[in-house]
């Protein structure tokens, strides 16, 4: 045997045993985030996930090693598994990475159901001609926003193209299609309208950018590179909501996609002759087809309590500094509150209390779980758990529970922070069903 030989053998040799022991490691790693994870009883997602036939499932491990977020699928006696739940945010890599078609994305669990329309595969509504995209639907991420609008948008262009071959096009005043919502999903719709060459229109009750205006400065927001009609690729994955808003408005300007704003849309009709009639702030509009591409978060869930209509009270956080030197409260037990008393914490001299109605924060990400463990040891940030507020008064909030029975704390400002109302009544309105999933397949997807 030569030299040359004995060397190769052994840089094979060696890289097996590293493969090896690497994978021993991980499915260490994975076994124990399963087992600390059923310890603190984090186990129901929040969101989209997958749901994995065992029957199906060959075992490859694709799911796993494709999937963005760390530990949150994990290879557990040879088996893939969820095994961190409250972590996992919907990306569906793993469901298109599965070679044998075993993974649903379903959302909602037995435990917890979630309100959602019902939709098609095209996402269309069981309204003909009304569509909705990015998380009305049910569906978060910048990134699956913005291939959702495009894909709805291709489908209403085919739709219209369908629908002319019978029938003369509409003239007058009466557009394609009118897109509600300037965000993500409203602002890949728009481009994608516009390589189609339709007659459309964009409105935003607000600005360009949707949700992500209200969100905290320099907060980090997640995405995935996406192909935008007209712009091309953008390759960001971890940037701030600065970043992306200008992003956004490059995007608008080299492209010349109009954005009517600030429009509010009062209410949507469907007609006799199957166009619809279109209540806004600044007038009626007809369009042959409508898309809602709205976020959830548009009506801010409520206490219901007393006191909750002082000007004190607010439903989101834009400039932390402005609270700097003052007493606040946040109530909630998801991202959101979490990132607000942690943002709120780092003011100097700035006193910040976080309630949350359960007993442990199961919803939240792993760093946000770090950090909010790292502020509590601190004691920058004081936390109940199993604790709510029940009034809010002018100089103080009185809050029940987290081992502390009645308390009168002095207050100058209450951060409200428990997620969004679906606006059903709404949506009931004009025909939508709304249906509640309890680990359904999501819909839009068509189980896939």
């Amino acid at each position: 045997m030569t030299l040359a030989v004995i060397a190769v053998g052994a840089t094979v040799g060696g890289a097996l045993v590293y493969t090896f022991a690497r994978g021993a490691q991980t499915k260490k790693r994975h076994e124990e985030v399963d087992a600390r994870v059923s310890k603190l009883g984090r186990n129901e997602p929040v969101s989209l996930h997958p749901k994995i036939d065992e029957h199906t499932c060959i075992c490859t491990g694709a799911c796993v090693t494709v999937c963005p977020e760390k530990d949150v699928l994990g290879m557990v006696d040879g088996k893939p598994k969820l095994i961190n739940p409250s972590a996992c945010i919907g990306h569906g890599e793993c469901m298109r990475a599965c070679p044998v078609d075993a993974i649903t994305l379903v959302i909602g669990t037995e435990k917890r159901g979630v309100e959602l329309p019902l939709l098609t595969s095209d996402f269309q509504t069981n309204v003909p001609g009304l569509y909705i995209a990015g998380e009305l639907g049910g569906m978060g991420l910048i990134h699956n926003a913005v291939n959702q609008g495009a894909q709805a948008m291709r489908a209403i262009g085919e739709g219209l193209a369908a629908g002319r071959k019978l029938a003369a096009a509409p003239g007058g005043d009466v557009l394609d299609v009118l897109i509600v919502g300037a965000g993500p999903a409203g602002l890949s719709a728009a481009l994608q309208a516009k390589s189609l060459s339709l007659r459309f229109a964009v409105v935003d009750q607000e600005q360009l950018g949707g949700a992500l205006r209200s969100f905290p400065r320099q907060k980090v927001v997640m995405t995935a590179p996406v192909e935008l009609p007209l712009y091309g690729k953008i390759k960001l994955r971890r940037t701030t909501k600065e970043a992306l808003l200008e992003l956004w408005e490059e995007v608008v300007q080299k492209t010349g996609v109009p954005i009517e704003a600030p429009v509010k849309v009062n209410g949507i009709t469907r007609e006799a002759d199957g166009t619809f009639a279109i209540d806004t702030s600044t007038g009626a509009r007809r369009a042959e087809r409508v898309l809602l591409a709205i976020g959830r978060r548009g009506t801010p869930r409520k206490l219901g309590i007393p006191g909750e209509e002082l000007p004190k009270v607010t439903y989101k956080l834009i400039e932390p500094e402005q609270y700097r030197g003052t007493r606040c409260l946040v109530v909630g037990g998801g991202d959101a509150a979490v990132e607000t008393a942690l943002l709120l914490a780092k003011e100097p001299d700035t006193k910040v209390t976080l309630v949350h109605r359960n007993d442990r924060f199961d919803r939240i990400k792993p760093d946000n779980q770090q950090l909010l463990e790292v502020a509590r040891i601190a004691g920058t940030l004081d936390v109940r758990t199993s604790a709510s507020p029940t009034q809010i008064a002018a100089d103080h909030v009185v809050v029940r529970g987290g081992g502390h029975g009645t308390e009168r704390l002095p207050n100058d400002f209450v951060f409200v922070a428990i997620g969004g109302e679906l606006p059903t009544a709404w949506l009931n309105k004009m025909g939508v069903e709304v249906k509640t999933l309890h680990g359904e397949a999501h819909p839009a997807l068509g189980g896939r």
